[in-house]
């Protein structure tokens, strides 16, 4: 089982990134997927879900309106474009796959907004 983060990076204030989390080793379509951060001396905080088929998503509310997850089953990916970047959303960002007592975790992608 794999779940590789990519897309992290330096952006400015204000700027745009996309993540993206390829999973490989278990049957992607049947899991919710979400994705976390953790920021330096804070905890884990949940940032965003997406069901299986893709129909239903959530988001923390301090991301609501500029952040938006997305799956592709056929390529089993999961995307999240982050939009209107702040300094506070400096973090390193997890995807995780859920299933009954299943659960997974990638490795993390630094993303780091900064003038």
């Amino acid at each position: 089982v794999q779940l590789v983060e990519s897309g992290g990076g330096l952006v400015q204030p204000g700027g745009s990134l996309r993540l993206s989390c390829a999973a490989s080793g278990f049957t992607f379509s049947s899991y919710d997927m979400r994705w976390y951060r953790q920021a330096p001396g804070k905890e884990r905080e949940l940032v965003a879900g997406i069901s299986t088929t893709g129909g239903s998503t959530n988001y923390a509310d301090s991301v609501k309106g500029r952040f938006t997850i997305s799956r592709d089953n056929a390529k089993n990916t999961v995307s999240l474009q982050m939009n209107s970047l702040k300094p506070e959303d400096t973090a390193v960002y997890y995807c995780r796959a859920m299933r009954a007592l299943y659960d997974y975790w990638g490795q993390g992608t630094q993303v780091t907004v900064s003038s």
